[in-house]
């Protein structure tokens, strides 16, 4: 690409959308123009960005036929199900931040600091990962080109933000002695949900699935058995996940830490003599994925467990889809 890109954000008002503009800006993301897009319900209020205010547009048929290089999608998969393919026919490449385009073969699913390559097989539409998945690959894939993963184990404790401004409030009158449950079939404060998204019939989650369909398709292995439980906890902000994964090679856990640290996107905290280990509270508004508890399983030959922590809704979504677009302009 030789100019600046010109840019539209699609969702531009929601959770996710209001924190591509505090990356975009952070990360001083070069543009030339850009534009704004969300429902007719946002339609007409300013959004301010570098100082600069912007009138959101009502997203439409017609709303890329201006000229646009990247929209950044995160409205939903059934917004994305229709407007992303006309992004596409207009030249645009669509980074999409929901599960519409997931595990279709002819779209990659990415993670930059897993497989920036995929990128470049595109054909105008981009996935975002599950936030769950993100910062699980960011830690596996070192480990996997490294020692060869046998089986992973997933257990989630993941925040009441994934759910959107609903789980948040859910959470925030719960606190106050409000069992609110517009986002979660049971009250969220003082309550662990064994249950995100839909169950399906083999008894999993849908987020469950995610988690093992997306490992599969980033690190390119389907021999690698996935297993998960995703859990709802009564957390506002970063998403915890305890990883236990076996490996095909021998492994010394003094190396898995090093190789981790130096790694890009990781920061390893790991010393519990001093009560270090990553926490959801420290995670909140960073980019990097913080890994601790680094011990051996010994009830296998080659296993090892890890505590996995990061912000959901920056890498977990915003952060991983900037990341994409600044490898668009590579």
């Amino acid at each position: 690409m030789n100019k600046k890109p010109n840019i539209a954000i699609v969702g531009a008002t929601g959770v996710v959308g209001s924190t591509f503009l505090k990356v975009l800006e952070e990360r001083d993301f070069p543009f030339e123009n850009l534009y704004m897009m969300a429902s007719s319900k946002s339609a007409g209020k300013t959004v301010t960005f570098k100082g600069k205010d912007y009138v959101v547009e009502e997203l439409n048929e017609h709303s890329f036929d201006k000229d646009i290089d990247i929209a950044l999608f995160s409205a939903g998969g059934t917004i994305s199900e229709k407007y992303a393919p006309i992004a596409a026919e207009h030249g645009v490449t669509v980074v999409d931040n929901s599960s519409a385009w997931r595990m279709d073969k002819e779209v990659p699913l990415v993670v930059p600091e897993v497989n920036p390559d995929d990128v470049e097989w595109n054909k105008g539409i981009i996935a975002n990962p599950n936030c769950s998945t993100i910062q699980a690959m960011v830690v596996l894939k070192p480990l996997h080109d490294k020692y060869k993963i046998k089986r992973v184990v997933y257990s989630t404790y993941q925040a009441v933000s994934g759910s959107g401004v609903k789980g948040i409030s859910d959470l925030s009158e719960g606190l106050k002695g409000n069992d609110k449950c517009e986002a979660y079939p049971h009250p969220i404060a003082g309550n662990c949900l064994p249950h995100i998204d839909v169950f399906l019939d083999n008894g999993y989650t849908k987020e469950e699935m995610k988690m093992i369909n997306e490992t599969h398709k980033i690190l390119g292995d389907d021999s690698i058995k996935v297993t998960a439980t995703t859990v709802r906890v009564p957390v506002f902000d970063s998403h915890s996940e305890s990883i236990n994964i076996e490996f095909e090679n021998p492994i010394d856990v003094d190396e898995v830490r090093e190789l981790l640290a130096n790694s890009p996107g990781i920061i390893v905290q790991d010393d519990p003599a001093n009560n270090v280990y990553p926490l959801a509270r420290d995670a909140a508004g960073r980019n990097e994925v913080f890994v601790g508890r680094i011990r051996r399983d010994f009830s296998v030959e080659n296993g090892i467990n890890l505590w996995v922590v990061a912000d959901n809704i920056r890498k977990g979504a915003a952060t991983n889809t900037v990341q994409i677009a600044e490898e668009l302009i590579k």
